[in-house]
């Protein structure tokens, strides 16, 4: 169940009419009469041609579950509602609500693998017991072994499902490379959506909470919904606890200025993932996939094409992700600013992934040493940073080169800014206009070059990429040249307009039923120009 489907629609429209409407006794009473008749036929429904055939037999009761509308998910939805309003019954509304979204949030996440979301919750469980010994205790040496313990329990079940694989792919090529006979099979794992990200999650909050920057949550159910938020779970943004665990114990009032906020969120979100980034994806696929056929300018299309495509995934996730929440009475942070107007790499890292790259600079930059050291050490901790950033997202060597590029690029950057410190001239020619536009068609570049080890499978493949951009024979892109010129005009237009803060303008001086219509033209563009195949968001992965 992912945001662009109309299961997501479903389920997340009758749990936000659950928890808004929840607070009126009649409303909810009216839910837990509905809730509960709904469960009772579909039991009944279920139920009924087993024990009318003889004897309870599992497949009538699949036969008839299977033609439940949705594949069933009604039925978990009632489920949740029911409970959800059974603990708003017992202690109050405001807990109804946090106990339904909960429950809406282990169901978003149980719905792609059972034990893995049960496993998760045991991690939750875990790190809740381990922040209250830690603030509780005051022996320095016993609050750094439970700190120990909970980030070696999250690292490990990360490192278990993510990299294990890895590093046995890698041993196996290092024995074969060097004459061994010997072969062992690589182990049959699933990792768990999004085990990245709230493993981060987890991490800041204990240290937080050692630092003494945050205390430990005291209800259970408010630190649980923190790490399994369902926006935010599976693709990020990255949330912190002293950001996000006050408005879980703050109580929500409607507000449709906020509801349609998070609609206006959505809707971007739902245009950048099927107009932009699905598009996209059809002119950098077949490229990466045999670049060798394709001629340099067929490369440079794909480069720049899935530049735009991972930019339009998840930016547009996480603006789903943020529309949602706000819907909710929720408030995520900014995760994406603009990134590709950046004029070097260091600003690009301050726009894109926000959430990551402050994760990565508080809690790894700077305890390794930050830039408080002399000028090796600096360089030292930007490419020990950059190249674990790499790896964070995924176990493969192109993702570690790809952090370990990143780092260069930040190391070449202190080091140029260095040198135009003690020349104004340089300095008022690159800050012009002329030169800022140079600036970030640089930056643009650089970054779209090292996307290429990002996107490529493996080395080789990445090389063969590179090595074609000067390739004057082969065929042309997969795609008509003018869906990308297109889609670029679009992009650079609509950057244009919220750099200057004209869109927003815009928006507040519009009628509503204009602003309605545009609404509906953006959603039809969106349906009309979305491709055929579904297409998973790329961090997913991750």
């Amino acid at each position: 169940m992912v945001f662009c489907s109309i299961e997501f629609l479903v389920f997340f429209l009758l749990v936000a009419a659950a928890y808004w409407t929840m607070p009126s006794r009649l409303v909810r009473a009216f839910l837990s009469l509905a809730s509960a008749a709904y469960l009772g036929y579909v039991g009944w429904f279920c139920l009924w041609p087993a024990y009318a055939a003889g004897a309870w037999r599992l497949d009538a009761f699949n036969v008839a579950w299977a033609t439940l509308p949705f594949n069933g998910e009604l039925f978990f939805v009632a489920a949740i509602v029911f409970f959800g309003a059974g603990m708003a019954w017992a202690f109050g509304p405001h807990r109804g609500r946090v106990w339904l979204l909960l429950a809406a949030s282990f169901y978003f996440y149980a719905s792609v693998t059972l034990w893995l979301a049960l496993l998760i919750f045991a991690s939750t469980i875990l790190d809740y017991f381990l922040a209250h010994g830690i603030q509780a205790l005051k022996t320095p040496g016993w609050r750094k072994a439970l700190v120990a313990v909970s980030v070696t329990a999250n690292l490990g079940l990360l490192c278990y499902f993510k990299y294990t694989n890895f590093f046995l792919g890698s041993i196996l090529t290092a024995l074969h490379r060097h004459g061994a006979a010997s072969s062992f099979h690589l182990l049959s794992i699933l990792a768990p959506l999004g085990i990245s990200f709230y493993t981060f999650e987890a991490i800041n909050y204990i240290v937080d909470v050692y630092r003494g920057r945050v205390r430990a949550e005291r209800n259970l159910a408010n630190f649980m919904l923190f790490i399994l938020f369902f926006p935010h779970l599976i693709a990020g943004p990255i949330v912190r606890a002293r950001d996000f665990l006050p408005q879980v114990r703050r109580r929500k009032r409607w507000d449709w200025m906020r509801v349609e906020l998070g609609a206006r969120f959505f809707l971007m979100g739902l245009f950048k993932k099927w107009f932009i980034a699905d598009r996209m994806a059809l002119f950098a696929d077949p490229v990466f996939q045999y670049p060798s056929n394709y001629s340099g300018v067929a490369i440079w299309m794909a480069v720049i094409a899935y530049a735009l495509e991972i930019y339009g995934d998840f930016s547009g996730y996480t603006d789903m992700a943020i529309g949602t929440a706000h819907m909710l009475g929720f408030h995520l942070a900014k995760n994406f600013d603009m990134p590709y107007l950046s004029a070097n790499v260091a600003e690009f890292w301050r726009r894109w992934h926000i959430s990551l790259s402050t994760w990565l600079r508080d809690y790894l930059f700077i305890p390794l040493g930050g830039s408080r050291g002399g000028k090796w050490q600096t360089c030292r901790n930007l490419l020990i940073t950059m190249t674990l950033g790499g790896l964070w997202h995924g176990a493969n060597w192109t993702f570690i080169i790809w952090g370990l590029l990143h780092g260069l690029l930040l190391i070449g950057h202190r080091q140029f800014h260095s040198f135009c410190e003690g020349r104004p001239l340089w300095r008022r020619v690159l800050q012009s206009g002329p030169g800022t536009a140079a600036r970030i068609l640089t930056t643009f570049l650089a970054v779209s070059l090292c996307w290429v080890f990002f996107r490529a499978q493996t080395f080789e493949n990445a090389t063969r990429m590179l090595g074609g951009l000067v390739r004057s024979h082969g065929m042309g892109s997969p795609m008509p040249a003018v869906g990308l010129y297109l889609t670029v005009g679009v992009v650079v237009i609509c950057h244009l307009l919220a750099r200057r803060n004209l869109w927003q303008r815009i928006v507040e001086r519009l009628p509503a039923p204009v602003l309605g219509a545009g609404y509906a033209l953006v959603l039809a563009l969106c349906l009309l120009f979305a491709p055929m195949t579904e297409k998973p968001f790329i961090y997913f992965q991750f």
